[in-house]
Formats: C-alpha cells, sequence, structure tokens
C-alpha cells in the first residue's frame, strides 16, 4: 500500500542525517527497545530509543552507521525520551537496518 502523496515541502520539513552508533545497549524491561547514543558530529549527540531488538543485538549496530530522522518531536518511551528515529526497511514484517559507508560524515545530511 502507498502511502497518500505529500508535496514537496512537506518533505522538506524531515532532517535526515547520518549518526553512527557509539553506544547501543537494551531497554531494561523491554524485549524491543534498544537505547542507542548516536552521534551526528556538529549536531553533537543523542538518546535514541530503537525499536529494532527482535531484530539486531546491540553489537551488531555499535560502531556503524545508519540513517536518522532528528527533528522529530522527543517522545517518552518507557520512561525515557527517546530524541530522533532510525530509519528502517520493512521486509516480511522484521526491521532491515540500512547501513550507510563509513566514508560518510556523522552529521551529513540526507536529502
Amino acid at each position: 500500500m502507498v502511502k497518500n502523496t505529500i508535496q514537496f515541502e512537506d518533505f522538506a520539513k524531515l532532517d535526515l542525517r547520518v549518526g553512527e552508533v557509539i553506544n547501543a545497549q537494551k531497554k531494561e524491561g523491554s524485549d524491543k527497545l534498544l537505547r542507542l547514543t548516536v552521534d551526528f558530529g556538529v549536531g553533537g549527540q543523542r538518546t535514541i530509543l530503537s525499536g529494532i531488538a527482535p531484530w539486531y543485538t546491540p553489537s551488531q549496530v555499535l560502531g556503524k552507521k545508519f540513517i536518522f530522522v532528528v527533528n522529530l518531536a522527543p517522545r517518552k518511551m518507557m520512561g525515557e525520551e527517546s530524541q530522533g528515529m532510525i530509519i528502517c526497511a520493512d521486509t516480511e514484517g522484521a526491521a532491515k537496518l540500512i547501513p550507510v559507508s563509513k566514508g560518510i560524515p556523522a552529521g551529513s545530511i540526507v536529502r
């Protein structure tokens, strides 16, 4: 199913950036959440909670770069604030992370 068509101005509101996961751990009390500390270069570091634990362990994401939405309003998840969202592909009901080349610096804008 394809979602409704949006205007370019709506898409342009998203701030998509490359981030490097510098710390990853399971969120205590959750089977689904990983707590990621993500470095966005000059944009600083953020804590992002992601529901990828059914498919990924902390060691599988640590030190790797992915694309994140960084201007999403903060959201409380299990009592902790998440400051963004990692972009994944949904294949056959499983989240598939989309790795970014090591040569692309953390904080790079995705457009």
